[in-house]
């Protein structure tokens, strides 16, 4: 109804490309997916060939330079065909964009192209036991000695974590200091002392490899610190948070619009007293509240995206954006379940799935409860 200027041809084609390449060479696994708790890596490799991971680093370090708007569109065709165990967002445009923004021309000549092609498979670890949304109370801690630094601690729901070979990890160079003595360590998963346990059980997301890591007495190279300093690690995560958030606000409104069209689609098709259930008023009326929300996020949504892509994206208004479009998506996905009656709580049906994944959306990249706090304190 309002169309998406911030489009043009050559994104609709290369949308074209994505979604035709998951209907091939994704959804058709995705359920023995789910069964197994992870992804092939094949998907990842042959998405690396095509150009879909991480499309907006410069060509010199093996992308193609484009704008976040392609990742954009990455991201909304895996949250529209519900392939939620494809980590592909978090490892091009989180991981990759920390090595950018903050590494050195050597961490950027040595890892980049390997996550380019998806040689290599990045996450971020920040989660502890101890320590979610208040990243202020990380304990795991690196030791500065001599040419290394001695990595201990642990992490828990990391994302690509079972598959992961690069992990961004938030530690402790200088506890003393709180956020000041934050740093942010590139770790290499095939380092003695690097365990990866179990791959956990979730609600959703079934088919996202979703891990703790352990580290003991992991030798880091000292240049594998990101940044040319310790202790700048909180500011660096305060500064790509909101993309981050972005992110995730562009996979719900994504996820609500297509759970939309299943339903319209069900309720045509579904009878119930002889006459097709969208012929009560109830169900027009549920499905037109929902349009309205869904479109309104949706200008909401690509306002932010204009902001992003002009670096004026800040901080309240990304955690505005978060939290109203999460909050949103669950209330869409309760909503289209109960319209699908019994069928809707059915694991085959895409509805079902899609209402499991949503509800992590409020948890993750910090709970709405921060979003709210960020927000008010901005007044």
């Amino acid at each position: 109804m309002i169309p998406r200027t911030l489009f043009d041809a050559d994104l609709d084609g290369f949308r074209d490309s994505v979604r035709k390449f998951l209907e091939q060479e994704a959804a058709p696994y995705h359920e023995q997916w789910e069964k197994d708790g992870q992804v092939s890596r094949e998907v990842w490799r042959k998405a690396g060939e095509l150009g879909f991971l991480c499309p907006t680093l410069p060509e010199e370090y093996g992308g193609v330079g484009a704008d976040f708007r392609y990742s954009a569109v990455v991201m909304e065709e895996l949250a529209r065909s519900g392939l939620s165990g494809i980590g592909w967002g978090l490892h091009s445009d989180i991981v990759a964009p920390y090595i950018l923004n903050y590494g050195s021309e050597e961490q950027k000549q040595h890892y980049l192209p390997k996550l380019v092609s998806g040689e290599m498979i990045g996450a971020i670890a920040m989660t502890e036991p101890g320590a979610g949304s208040d990243l202020q109370g990380v304990k795991t801690s690196a030791v500065k000695q001599g040419d290394h630094y001695l990595l201990n601690g642990s992490k828990t729901f990391i994302t690509n974590g079972q598959l992961a070979d690069l992990v961004i990890v938030v530690a402790k160079t200088d506890p003393k200091e709180g956020a000041k003595g934050t740093s942010l360590l590139l770790v290499e998963s095939a380092w003695d002392g690097f365990e990866k346990g179990q791959n956990l059980n979730k609600v959703g997301m079934k088919a996202q490899d979703t891990s703790e890591l352990f580290f003991q007495d992991v030798k880091v190279p000292a240049g594998n610190l990101l940044g040319s300093l310790e202790g700048q690690g909180f500011f660096q995560l305060m500064q790509e948070l909101p993309a981050e958030r972005l992110q995730v606000a562009l996979t719900a409104v994504a996820a609500a619009e297509a759970a939309w069209q299943w339903t319209l689609d069900y309720v045509k098709e579904r009878k119930a007293f002889d006459k097709p259930v969208i012929a009560f008023q109830n169900t027009r009326f549920k499905m037109a509240e929902m349009k309205a929300e869904i479109t309104a996020a949706r200008v909401f949504t690509d306002r932010c995206l204009e902001l992003h892509l002009d670096k004026k994206l800040d901080v309240p208004t990304a955690a505005m954006l978060k939290q109203h479009t999460t909050d949103l998506q669950c209330k869409v996905m309760d909503e289209c379940v109960q319209l699908h009656g019994g069928y809707g709580y059915m694991w085959e049906y895409p509805i079902a799935r899609a209402w499991a994944d949503s509800r992590v959306q409020r948890i993750y990249a910090g709970t709405n409860e921060i979003m709210k706090e960020i927000v008010a304190r901005s007044f």
